[in-house]
């Protein structure tokens, strides 16, 4: 959860990451550098606490947000390897993040195949519960975006059973975010931070989503054709946002 005195996306869920610091820097580097310094996960392999390790996965297409930038979504498995001896090391309670309190309001998890489903899933072992209860995981809406259908992606997350990490120090307002943030009983997650997730997980399990979604990955084609017109320049200008008419103009190209 983003801290609320952010200038962008205040108070909104995201995942650790943001712009690079110079052009060669590449999208691996930018993210590991970002989540060393919002969560505390080491970018440096060798002060990563054993037996816990970072393998890097793939890159997945580019996003496009509205403010004109290009979001490339890195994976990577944070894990305790394979050996026996290490099976029941466990990442979310034993390598707890360190959070910079300037960006990040607290971190939490959630089911990762959850992203394709309609409910809640049901962990290993427990029975059907309330299904009202468990509809409130999803909810979605087609918008028109990139001159075309788009559909926008709702969960949340449940709290109960898991650890909530809050940042140590915080200022009056941050504190205020936190105690907030203790009365929700579910995490809003939306958005492009969503679409990543479903896409992530499509990857991972191959598998296509219970709900309806665009199909195709990233925005690249579009990308292709704002570059020719000169749009997503390496320097953004003040005032920089897409609109219906530069859309509209990029379908054409």
């Amino acid at each position: 959860m983003r801290a609320s005195t952010l200038n962008s996306y205040p108070g909104q869920a995201a995942l650790p990451g943001g712009k690079a610091d110079f052009l060669a820097e590449t999208p691996f580097q930018t993210a590991r550098r970002e989540a060393f310094e919002e969560i505390g996960l080491p970018n440096d392999d060798s002060k990563v606490a054993p037996p816990f390790r970072v393998e890097h996965i793939c890159q997945l297409p580019l996003n496009l947000a509205k403010n004109e930038l290009g979001v490339r979504p890195c994976v990577a498995f944070l894990h305790s390897g394979e050996d026996a001896d290490n099976s029941h090391v466990d990442v979310e309670k034993s390598l707890m993040p360190r959070l910079d309190a300037k960006e990040v309001a607290a971190v939490f998890t959630a089911p990762f195949h959850n992203f394709l489903m309609l409910k809640d899933e049901l962990p290993d072992g427990e029975t059907q519960g309330d299904d009202n209860e468990r509809t409130e995981w999803y909810q979605g809406q087609w918008m028109d975006w990139h001159e075309t259908k788009w559909r926008m992606h709702d969960f949340y997350v449940p709290i109960a059973g898991q650890t909530v990490t809050k940042p140590k120090n915080k200022s009056t307002d941050q504190g205020a975010v936190a105690d907030q943030l203790e009365k929700l009983k579910r995490y809003r997650v939306f958005g492009m931070t969503a679409r990543i997730l479903v896409d992530a997980a499509r990857l991972a399990y191959n598998q296509e989503p219970e709900f309806e979604h665009n199909s195709h990955w990233g925005d690249e084609d579009v990308i292709r054709r704002l570059l020719k017109m000169g749009r997503l320049s390496p320097i953004r200008k003040p005032g920089d946002e897409l609109a219906k008419g530069d859309m509209l103009k990029a379908s054409k190209i």
